[in-house]
């Protein structure tokens, strides 16, 4: 039954109305001047969804599903989203941006592995310089290797992810701070750095510059790699390398070669491993019936003979990938997690899945004709070896990419492989250096780390002052770190010079970067 109200209630249900309305709408101004980032809630940006708009006070921020705080943090606007570009998508985004001093800047940042997540760290690291802040879980949430049967998340992990990222994030800046970013840059190092390369070739208007740090960008054939480490060391029983053996490994290399390659007499670690001609037979053998950690067994010898050889087609003898290099094989991630049939598949073989199904199995790879299904199923989507960078050099964009040659998950080899390669497209060096620059850290880890430098310098500043002012990085100087911590003190400085150049020692204290100079390395 319809109740009719008299003209008099009916006129004080409606004023009643009014002012709920009116009283609402005042909290929501009142909030929105409180926190202008709220506003950004009803932000319409095709196909994508705002998930949170919310300001963070100046402190410490706990990340979703976090335990840990973040501390040191500027106030900023937190700013998620969900985007399907393809109705099987679903990529996560953060943008962070910076509540006050703005240095008038977008940065996309990078991840790592089979991404899936958030990194929290690059937001507060590009929070904390200044730039609006963006981050792409790449579409694999919550699980890469929960993928098979999905080939749009796969084209969304490829480079699709990245580059709506950067769409979608330029878009909610420039609604927030009412104007565009005045400069775009992309900073990532491994998956980071497949990142970044994706952008340079597919998306060459995104950014105006880009810092591609050990980039995982042939990964159909990086991967591979690890099968064949795999394989090398748990084919044959009795084939695994202790951490002591490995330890033995490096330190034969390390005597064999370091400060015989351009660098200091006392380094502990290689300044081009490429000058280094190690044969492994020269490492103590184990008598029959011993087994200790200054000698190898015959199986571990013939491990360690085949990881030096790298994966080959075992029909055509072709080289599939590179091996890991010399001196790298006790840094973090080299043979000891490589070698564990425990770890290494679950962090690897993602991408094995995808091609060949949840039941995969590394034991029963076919490094002829399995390797083809993947590069036949998957290259085109997650290689990013396109060496025609023109539309990129035509934008006036500038490409800095770098890699620790002590690096034993994303071998420099590779990322030196695909440089002259655009070397030979862009017709010289010279007219590559002009755009693309290669950095080579002597002793440097997979992104940091490692038994030498554990950085390059400030390279996303030396980026910006050569994309804006104009002046090309020509010497950086790299630090290494007690413990390979940037939170300890320095124990060396030396400079880094753009590819082929690397330091020389030329006498005087190894622990300063005057005592080096440039020299070439052999091409």
């Amino acid at each position: 039954m319809i109740t009719q109200l008299s003209p008099l209630l009916l006129a004080a249900a409606l004023s009643l109305t009014s002012a709920g309305s009116f009283a609402r709408t005042a909290v929501a101004h009142t909030e929105t001047l409180a926190c202008p980032c709220a506003r950004l809630a009803k932000l319409a940006i095709p196909q994508a969804t705002i998930t949170a708009a919310e300001c963070i006070p100046a402190g410490q921020f706990t990340p979703p599903g976090g335990a840990q705080p973040i501390t040191g943090l500027p106030a900023f606007c937190r700013v998620a989203a969900v985007l399907k570009p393809s109705p099987d998508s679903h990529i996560r985004i953060e943008l962070w941006l910076p509540e006050r001093g703005w240095n008038e800047r977008f940065l996309g940042t990078g991840t790592g592995g089979g991404a899936g997540y958030i990194n929290y760290g690059s937001l507060s690291m590009g929070l904390r310089k200044g730039f609006a802040t963006a981050n792409t879980d790449m579409g694999t949430s919550p699980d890469a290797n929960r993928l098979a049967g999905r080939p749009e998340k796969w084209i969304d992990f490829g480079h699709r992810a990245t580059h709506e990222m950067t769409v979608a994030g330029k878009a909610i800046t420039e609604a927030y701070y009412r104007r565009a970013a005045r400069m775009a840059y992309f900073s990532g190092c491994s998956t980071g750095g497949q990142q970044a390369l994706m952008e340079s070739q597919r998306y060459p208007r995104d950014y105006d510059g880009i810092l591609a740090g050990a980039p995982a960008n042939n990964r159909t054939h990086l991967h591979t790699g690890f099968i064949w480490n795999l394989r090398a060391t748990n084919d044959i029983p009795g084939s695994q390398l202790p951490k002591p053996k490995i330890d033995l490994i490096t330190r034969a290399v390390v005597s064999a070669c370091a400060g015989k390659d351009g660098g200091a007499p006392g380094d502990l670690f290689l300044t081009n491993p490429a000058a280094c001609k190690f044969d492994p037979a020269t490492i103590p053998v184990c008598p029959d019936g011993t087994d200790d950690s200054t000698c190898l067994t015959m199986p571990q010898l013939a491990a360690l003979q085949k990881i030096y050889q790298g994966p080959t087609n075992p029909r055509t003898g072709e080289r599939i990938y590179t091996p890991i290099p010399l001196g790298s094989e006790n840094v973090a991630a080299g043979i000891e997690l490589q070698q564990n049939p425990d770890l290494s598949p679950k962090a690897f073989f993602y991408q094995y899945k995808w091609a060949f199904g949840d039941s995969f199995d590394y034991k029963t790879f076919d490094f002829d004709h399995d390797q083809a299904k993947l590069d036949s199923l998957l290259g085109n989507t997650l290689n990013a070896g396109d060496t025609d960078l023109a539309a990129f050099k035509n934008h006036g964009s500038k490409l800095l990419m770098y890699s620790g040659n002590a690096d034993p998950l994303v071998p420099y080899q590779d990322a030196l492989s695909y440089y002259e390669r655009v070397v030979g497209v862009q017709g010289g060096l010279p007219q590559t250096q002009d755009f693309f620059r290669f950095y080579l850290i002597p002793g440097m880890g997979h992104c940091a780390g490692g038994p030498g430098l554990n950085d390059g310098g400030d390279m996303l500043g030396a980026l910006i002052e050569w994309r804006e002012n104009g002046v090309a990085p020509q010497k950086l100087i790299g630090t290494a770190y007690e413990q390979g911590n940037p939170a300890k003190a320095v124990k060396f400085r030396r400079p880094v010079f753009p590819y082929p150049l690397l330091p020389g020692y030329k006498g005087g204290n190894a622990a300063v970067p005057e005592s080096f100079e440039a020299i070439p390395a052999t091409r």
